[in-house]
């Protein structure tokens, strides 16, 4: 997936697009443009907001959003992931329009037009932006690899994980995700 743009976009630009049913984001003043998701992508991403939210009405330790949600990292950056949780502790974030500020936990459920996007460009995004959990979803592959950041505040692979294992995070106390379900 190739920038749009030559020049820096705003978020401000952004803004000004007209509705048309497709993803605009924003890197470092970039514009880049994704289709709308397959169906085993909306699949995935279903059984991945069921099962956090019924965690999250059981525990309510923060709140999960799903797809489109701007998220404003600054005004050369902003992204729709597919999903984004952010705890209690850190509700300030959440405004009546968008997020203003590093999530939680961003999860980006991969499609073969944005693979090297959602792995290289807005990974690299994430860590610069001090996202403390990003899951990579790979729906081709039934897989998902986690990144949590280290005490250097750099991206490590916390699991490489598929079928037939359990996901678990520490921003999710007691909540195990089968992923022989989510990939159903």
């Amino acid at each position: 997936m190739a920038p749009q743009t030559s020049t820096k976009m705003t978020y401000e630009d952004l803004l000004l697009l007209p509705e048309d049913g497709l993803r605009h984001e924003i890197i470092d003043g970039e514009h880049y443009v994704n289709a709308s998701p397959v169906t085993k992508h909306q699949r995935v991403s279903m059984r991945l907001i069921v099962e956090i939210s019924y965690y999250l009405r059981e525990h309510p330790v923060g709140e999960l959003f799903h797809a489109p949600l701007d998220i404003v990292f600054s005004r050369y950056d902003v992204v729709e992931p597919d999903l984004l949780y952010i705890s209690n502790e850190r509700r300030d974030i959440i405004t009546t329009k968008n997020i203003q500020g590093s999530p939680d936990l961003l999860v980006e459920i991969l499609s073969e037009s944005n693979r090297k996007y959602d792995e290289v460009t807005k990974r690299a995004l994430y860590e610069r932006t001090e996202v403390g959990e990003y899951w990579i979803v790979d729906p081709r592959r039934d897989a998902i690899q986690i990144f949590r950041r280290n005490a250097a505040g750099r991206y490590e692979i916390a699991a490489n994980l598929s079928r037939n294992e359990t996901l678990t995070s520490p921003l999710f106390p007691m909540l195990e995700i089968q992923l022989d379900e989510i990939f159903a």
